[in-house]
């Protein structure tokens, strides 16, 4: 019999990232993962949107930044057969990392494995029960059958997750006929980029750069003039399932691509080929008794470059809650605000995926009115970054108790540059040990003062700031702002709030 404080079924980007978060809140997590090796099938080609602050305020953004194969990609992005065009704005609301998902992995195995975490490749969990105090899983593993028991089991296992059919949970969604096909290839030199970033192929003619809508399908096209590569992607409604574990071959992109445009594309290379179908499925609930979904288990979405921002974050949002547990100072039903938080920000993704949905499968002369309309919105900035900020999930604001809150409260803190004492800092270095902190920045020993009993479970920190947004600031590990004490407030009311706050969210003192 094996024992761990919590047992993450998949060795995925959500899996690794709720298991080093779990480690830097002092819980040992043990990760079961069936594939006896990292998978090589390209699947996300980068990350974008939140999840790329947070990995900053870990310390982790720049060595992520560092294993990319290519620069940052220009800020423009595709969104239901238009495009979310940031170039003309100084300060994007939505930025991406070509950090393809088998590099991505690795980095958070090798992040795992600094953090002396228990990684078990090959260890296929076949049975799983649970009564209210512990969770018993069995796994077949290299050596044969063995029982492993832990408090909590979180599944991470994707889409066709064992641990969601295995905990009754129901995942009611649509399925749509698409697959998608996406590739990143060089082409042979008698293929011609033109300075628009067209394609001038031999035998057909012209293909323009953006999306080309035929009778049958779609053909989205990225270049640029002296590019080495272009991005190709195709969607076709058919009824064919295929095998996520069978990477697609050169030739069926072509043939895809042929049934598309009726047209040969002549390709040298490929740096990516992958495959996937759309679905609108989410869980009706994010915990069963100790077992909770984390990821695609949770929920999948019908539009490409979200995924995993959404699984990521996730993770970072049920660690600290799971650990406060396993120390036993959670308060009555933190727990349970993962699914009451998550569950939102899946479908505030949802809502925008499913739109997308509606803007790219019409093919009539509305669908295509619908769509210049929209295009057209996305000219004006107010619009465009708002559009933005709901793609990248910058605009969720959790639901916090009691009322009169703070405009910060809910939203994940904002970056500050912060003069103390003993030098310049920032918010997001304040963060790196995923610890909650009072961020005091009007001198305020009223509140330190309130804070004090919570000493062994809260870093306290003093500086000034340019332009302060509030007078004080407590940011819960997963860096959202769980109260706010505005500009000038009163000591007698600003005090018990912010004991109010701490009770809620860090337990009794």
């Amino acid at each position: 019999m094996t024992n761990a404080d919590v047992i993450i079924v998949g060795a995925g980007p959500t899996g690794l990232m709720l298991a080093a978060e779990l480690r830097l809140a002092g819980v040992r997590p043990l990760v079961l993962e069936r594939q006896p090796h990292r998978r090589d099938t390209p699947k996300a080609g980068g990350l974008g949107g939140q999840i790329l602050e947070l990995l900053r305020y870990r310390g982790l953004l720049e060595r992520f930044e560092a294993a990319c194969p290519g620069p940052p990609p220009a800020p423009r992005f595709p969104f239901g057969g238009v495009h979310l065009d940031f170039t003309q704005l100084a300060d994007p609301p939505l930025h991406a990392l070509p950090l393809p998902q088998q590099l991505l992995e690795r980095l958070l195995d090798e992040r795992a494995a600094e953090l002396e975490t228990d990684v078990r490749r090959g260890h296929e969990v076949t049975g799983i029960s649970q009564d209210e105090t512990v969770v018993s899983v069995d796994v077949r593993g290299p050596d044969g059958p063995y029982r492993v028991r832990a408090r909590y089991l979180v599944g991470c296992d994707g889409a066709r997750s064992r641990v969601r059919d295995r905990a009754g949970i129901g995942f009611p969604g649509t399925v749509y006929p698409e697959v998608n096909r996406l590739a990143q290839v060089t082409l042979p030199d008698s293929v011609t980029v033109l300075g628009n970033g067209d394609l001038d192929v031999p035998g057909f003619g012209t293909v323009r750069a953006g999306f080309t809508r035929t009778d049958h399908g779609l053909l989205g096209l990225g270049s640029a003039p002296g590019a080495t590569s272009v991005s190709l992607y195709t969607i076709e409604d058919e009824s064919v399932e295929y095998d996520d574990d069978v990477p697609m071959t050169v030739t069926e992109l072509q043939d895809s691509i042929h049934r598309v445009l009726g047209a040969h594309l002549p390709i040298a290379g490929t740096t990516r080929l992958s495959r996937f179908t759309f679905k609108a499925r989410q869980a009706d609930h994010y915990r069963k008794g100790r077992i909770l979904l984390a990821g695609d288990a949770a929920h999948l979405f019908p539009a490409t470059g979200v995924a995993l921002n959404a699984g990521m974050l996730d993770a970072v949002n049920l660690a600290w809650k799971l650990a406060a547990d396993l120390h036993g100072r959670a308060p009555l039903g933190l727990l349970d605000t993962y699914h009451t938080e998550r569950h939102l920000a899946g479908a505030r993704t949802m809502l925008h995926t499913r739109a997308q949905v509606a803007l790219r499968r019409g093919h009539d002369a509305a669908a295509e009115a619908l769509r210049e309309v929209f295009q057209e919105l996305l000219g004006d900035e107010q619009p465009l970054r708002r559009m933005g900020a709901l793609v990248a999930g910058t605009d969720l604001r959790y639901p916090m108790p009691g009322s009169g809150h703070h405009p910060l409260t809910g939203t994940f803190a904002p970056d500050l540059t912060l003069h103390a004492d003993d030098g310049v800092t920032s918010l997001a270095q304040l963060m790196h040990p995923a610890r909650p902190v009072l961020l005091d920045l009007a001198g305020r020993p009223d509140l330190r003062e309130a804070a004090h009993d919570w000493k062994d479970r809260i870093d306290v920190h003093t500086a000034k700031t340019g332009d302060r947004p509030a007078d004080a600031l407590l940011i819960r590990p997963d860096a959202h702002i769980a109260w706010a004490a505005p500009v000038g407030e009163p000591a007698g009311t600003a005090a018990p709030a912010l004991r109010e706050a701490l009770s809620h969210w860090f337990g009794t003192p």
